[in-house]
């Protein structure tokens, strides 16, 4: 594949959202149409519908491993319709959320085993990796401070986990970043986000030089 797939990952409150924004907007105006922005779960029509049923707070009753499925089963459909067809192309991807995030929020946070999250995930995507992941990393209680702070749409099921569950996703990324220090690389998200964003590009910069 030609082109470059760039995930983003991080704890409730990180950042991600608003460090995609800019960074897309800056992307945009050079690459245009060569430059993708999507998310996960999302990127198309049956993926958003898995997500509505995934984060809507009246869905106590799901079950743990049903989560997980179902995540898998948005991110095989992001794939085949969005992420591949554009790779092929040669577009630059940015992703908000992949893999890293099922493995951290439901093999960790969920506690139904990160092996075996990731095992799952191995049949939906068949081997495709990012080729760089940027990892925003907050501490838990920093990052529930920004959610009940900042966010005003609506809360999802994970907006309500206690502090524990959180501790345990912060803590499967580390434990991933530093499995993986290659692919992963980590920026403290706890900075201004302008520093943030400048540590950000400078990291994607060391791999594609040309990128910005």
């Amino acid at each position: 594949m030609a082109g470059k797939f760039i995930s983003f990952e991080g704890p409730d409150g990180a950042g991600k959202t608003s460090v995609i924004k800019i960074l897309g907007d800056e992307l945009q105006a050079k690459l245009g149409n060569q430059l993708m922005l999507t998310r996960e779960p999302g990127g198309n029509s049956i993926s958003e519908a898995i997500r509505q049923i995934i984060l809507d707070p009246k869905n106590t009753q799901m079950d743990a491993r049903t989560e997980a499925l179902l995540y898998a089963a948005a991110r095989r459909q992001h794939l085949v319709e969005q992420i591949i067809p554009a790779l092929d192309r040669g577009q630059v991807v940015l992703c908000d959320r992949y893999v890293d995030s099922s493995i951290a929020y439901q093999g960790a946070g969920r506690e139904i085993g990160e092996r075996e999250v990731w095992n799952m995930n191995q049949f939906a995507i068949d081997g495709l990796e990012p080729d760089l992941t940027i990892y925003l990393d907050i501490k838990s209680e920093e990052g529930i401070r920004r959610i009940m702070e900042h966010r005003t749409g609506e809360i999802n099921r994970l907006d309500v986990e206690q502090l524990e569950f959180h501790q345990r996703v912060r803590q499967s990324y580390l434990h991933l970043q530093r499995a993986y220090p290659q692919r992963i690389k980590l920026i403290d998200a706890s900075q201004p986000l302008d520093v943030v964003i400048s540590m950000v590009k400078k990291t994607i910069l060391q791999k594609y030089p040309n990128l910005f």
